[in-house]
């Protein structure tokens, strides 16, 4: 089960990287092919909302079949092993959240620079006519 939070966290250390890369000011002699290599991407990292679904329905599973450690019949391991279950949960629920929050950054902060593009070539045509 590790590997598939490995492979989330990839995605979102990717997208993030992505998303930094196309917003970083003085980088205007590569935007284009950034651009280009991103809206590739795009398609591709689709797959990242349905496996987070997946893994968020994992985690509520787990959430709700783990055996509760209530009572003088819980020894100290078993306590710390429900803590560090329930720390892991919340750590991989922030993964998703965070894998999600950047696709979507990621498609919206493309479709911008695209926009911006198109605009930018617009005008430039229209002052060429002039």
């Amino acid at each position: 089960m590790a590997l598939e939070w490995v492979v989330l966290g990839y995605a979102a250390g990717a997208e993030a990287i992505m998303l930094l890369l196309l917003t970083f000011p003085g980088l205007d002699r590569l935007r284009k092919g950034l651009i280009a290599v991103t809206r590739n991407a795009l398609k591709p990292l689709l797959s990242v909302i349905p496996f987070c679904m997946f893994l968020l329905l994992d985690i509520y599973w787990k959430y709700e079949t783990r055996p509760f450690c209530e009572g003088p019949s819980c020894t100290p391991t078993e306590h710390l092993r429900h803590q560090k279950s329930i720390m892991k949960s919340q750590r991989n629920a922030l993964l998703i959240a965070c894998a999600l929050i950047f696709y979507w950054l990621l498609y919206a902060v493309t479709n911008l620079v695209v926009r911006l593009e198109q605009v930018t070539q617009r005008v430039e045509k229209l002052k060429n006519q002039d």
